[in-house]
């Protein structure tokens, strides 16, 4: 039986989609704009991508916001595995319901709360043991707590629904626990992996509250230049910036998803074959 259209749901849907991307068409369409205000059309230019790849202090904000957003993910995603298998595959250990709490603490925590909690942790721990400073070692830290837990709850949601009896199948065969695992568990959760590391990557890039409270005076992150430019007007090579975010975001984005889509093709043809045999 065939579903019908709704065209109601089909307008919401155009509307909703229209909301969220018409902006940033625009936006991609006024870094061409040669005037200087943002408001007035003066005709196609480049000169702002121009402008942007000599100013330094944007660019070193960027690499900086890259390089933190890097690390932070690959922690967090490695952290919130290992969380995620703990409160799969062990229904019973002491600790599990904290730990359940401290996952979904940071999801609800406001940004501000966190931010100030943590600002207060790191001039304590500075008083008693002369460490961290605050710099980048205090952003990536804080981005790795609140990106655990995006982290541990994506990975969860997927290793509760993947078949642990192929994973068994193996270690019947001689394989050991990790090695079961690597070939059959981890190829399953791998697109839960790749969102994970794409969320974080993305939470931790985007990140302002947060950063603002335990950055240093030499850390400053994109987020924050950004923020103090915008404060005294839209810049027209700010324009150019986010241009330029949101291509090659998208571009991963895409690559990711058709990554996916492929892995999931192939794990259900697996499957498939093995139900035949």
């Amino acid at each position: 039986m065939e579903e019908r259209r709704s065209p109601l749901l089909f307008t919401f849907l155009c509307v909703g989609i229209a909301f969220l991307y018409i902006p940033m068409l625009v936006l991609i369409a006024y870094s061409f704009n040669a005037s200087a205000l943002v408001s007035v059309w003066g005709g196609f230019s480049v000169s702002w991508y121009v402008e942007l790849v000599h100013n330094r202090q944007i660019l070193s904000a960027a690499l900086l916001s890259l390089e933190i957003a890097t690390i932070a993910s690959t922690l967090a995603l490695i952290l919130g595995t290992l969380a995620a298998i703990a409160l799969v595959r062990f229904h019973r250990f002491r600790g599990r319901f904290l730990l359940t709490g401290m996952i979904n603490a940071p999801l609800v925590m406001p940004e501000i709360i966190t931010g100030i909690t943590q600002l207060l942790l790191f001039v304590s721990m500075l008083k008693l043991f002369g460490w961290p400073n605050r710099g980048i070692t205090t952003i990536v830290i804080s981005h790795v707590a609140f990106c655990t837990a995006y982290v541990a709850v994506t990975v969860q949601s997927r290793l509760v629904s993947a078949d642990r009896s192929l994973e068994e199948a193996a270690m019947d065969l001689g394989a050991s626990p990790w090695r079961a695992f690597w070939d059959t568990t981890l190829p399953i959760i791998s697109p839960a992996l790749i969102s994970s590391w794409l969320l974080s990557f993305t939470l931790s890039l985007d990140d302002l509250v947060i950063s603002s409270f335990v950055s240093g005076p030499r850390s400053s992150t994109l987020p924050m230049v950004i923020y103090s430019k915008v404060k005294l007007g839209v810049s027209p090579d700010i324009n150019a910036l986010a241009s330029l975010i949101i291509c090659v975001m998208g571009m991963v984005v895409v690559t990711a998803g058709a990554y996916m889509r492929r892995a999931e093709r192939i794990r259900e043809q697996d499957m498939q074959k093995a139900a035949r045999s």
